[in-house]
């Protein structure tokens, strides 16, 4: 672990565990800057260059028909686009396992990594995951690098100083410093409406991406995401991904999980406000109400039932869906975690199992074929598994329509579409959809939910 060099900042007892951090008391003290502090950790943060190819938007469809064919002869069909993504990373051990964003990585087809002493590696993603915007690199060849140590993100306090290093608009590395504003920020502020991060004036600008937020011992905090701005610059807030959720990433990608995995909660809720704490008997708004369970969560296994208050996961405050996301995926796969229920008056413990959203009964695809009218249309059987990838209501059963092939798309239905009827008789299993349809004579009436809301789909053979 790199340990202080900045002793302005630190004063360490004889007990390296009793370190007590202090503001500087004197000119002397300021005179020493951050200078050891950088020199140790900086060369653990690279940066990456990707390279990303985008499929051009497709010819329209009347190119194809051979009416048309006469105006579009000539035309090349679109080629596929190839777009330069810049950003920064953080070497999280000597072997190269290095740790960046999934939108500087995720996509790439050709990625260098390049290190402070300009020693180049070709890099492969081995875990990325869009909803956490976090990617797990592996360095090919790599061996005797610098790294820096995961730190327990739950420990930082607000007020805390810390350094963000990366490569702002390609400039070359660069070290800004500012201190932690915020904690369990769940992205309200940024517009992607997911996640769940520390706050930090520490200037953060495009080609930060990646980058290390770091503490005054030199351990990662947080990875550098994304600013919230109206310019593009940095106006002095800016969000990091927790040192916590990158450990789990590491956990997985070190395990072989080629697809990041978060245990399922099977419910919904909502943060308690002031009249439902009243309601409630509480003295002031804490935790969050669930408002649904499917009846297959773990939770409700363990006996939560609609109306119970979730107050703490493993110790840790939540107070929001986002933030209950994040602690159970920091909980881990596998394992159990200790959720705090409110009911009523009453506070519980209780062991709730961290595990991924069954896939039963199972789902039973079918796919059309060209003698339908629907060719190419694919229905699944509602299991919980189809509920969380499709985010369908708790409450969905029946079929769903998981691709609406190329006819069904032109008729308006949609991935995620759940098929109640068709031409009057309901739709029970996937092997009814073919059937019933197959049965029609001249018009079809589908009766499907979409989004809570019920539509009819109406339109002849």
């Amino acid at each position: 672990m790199i340990r202080a060099a900045l002793i302005a900042l630190t004063v360490v007892a004889a007990n390296p565990l009793a370190a007590e951090t202090r503001v500087p008391t004197s000119q002397a003290e300021i005179s020493l800057g951050f200078a050891p502090l950088v020199k140790e950790a900086a060369p653990a943060v690279v940066n990456i260059y990707a390279k990303i190819i985008t499929q051009a938007p497709q010819r329209t469809s009347f190119s194809k028909d051979p009416f048309f064919d006469e105006f579009f002869r000539g035309f090349a069909d679109p080629q596929p686009r190839v777009q330069n993504s810049l950003g920064s990373g953080v070497i999280l051990s000597d072997d190269g396992i290095v740790v960046s964003n999934y939108h500087v990585v995720g996509m790439a087809t050709d990625i260098r990594v390049v290190t402070t002493d300009r020693r180049e590696y070709n890099a492969r993603v081995v875990l990325a995951d869009k909803a956490s915007d976090l990617a797990i690199l592996q360095l090919d060849d790599a061996a005797d690098l610098p790294f820096l140590e995961l730190r327990n993100s739950d420990e930082v306090e607000v007020g805390e100083l810390a350094l963000a290093i990366g490569n702002p608009f390609g400039v070359g590395q660069t070290v800004s410093s500012g201190i932690i504003s915020g904690l369990a920020r769940t992205g309200a502020g940024t517009g992607q409406g997911f996640g769940y991060y520390l706050q930090t004036d520490a200037a953060i600008n495009p080609g930060n991406s990646g980058g290390a937020l770091i503490d005054v011992n030199g351990d990662l905090i947080g990875i550098n995401t994304r600013i919230l701005s109206r310019s593009g610059g940095s106006n002095g807030i800016g969000f990091s991904i927790p040192a916590n959720l990158v450990r789990e990433f590491v956990h997985q990608a070190e395990n072989g999980i080629e697809a990041f995995q978060r245990p399922w909660a099977g419910m919904t809720g909502q943060p308690v406000d002031a009249d439902m704490a009243a309601s409630m008997g509480m003295d002031r708004p804490v935790g969050m109400v669930i408002s649904d369970l499917h009846p297959a969560s773990p939770f409700a296994k363990v006996g939560f039932k609609v109306g119970d208050v979730i107050s703490a996961v493993d110790g840790q405050v939540v107070n929001s869906p986002s933030e209950m996301v994040f602690r159970m995926t920091v909980a881990g796969m596998g394992g159990s975690a200790q959720i705090t229920r409110l009911r009523g008056t009453e506070a519980a413990d209780l062991a709730v199992k961290m595990m991924a959203a069954p896939n039963t009964p199972s789902a039973d695809p079918v796919q059309l074929n060209e003698k339908s009218v629907l060719e190419g249309l694919i229905v699944v059987r509602i299991n919980p598994e189809m509920i969380r990838r499709l985010d369908l209501p708790l409450s969905a059963e029946g079929v769903v329509i998981t691709n609406p092939g190329r006819y069904g798309a032109r008729l308006g239905l949609r991935q995620g579409d759940v098929v109640q009827e068709i031409n009057g008789k309901e739709v029970v299993n996937t092997v009814d959809v073919p059937k019933f349809l197959s049965s029609s004579r001249r018009q079809v009436k589908m009766k499907l939910l979409r989004g809570g809301q019920q539509l009819n789909v109406r339109f002849r053979l």
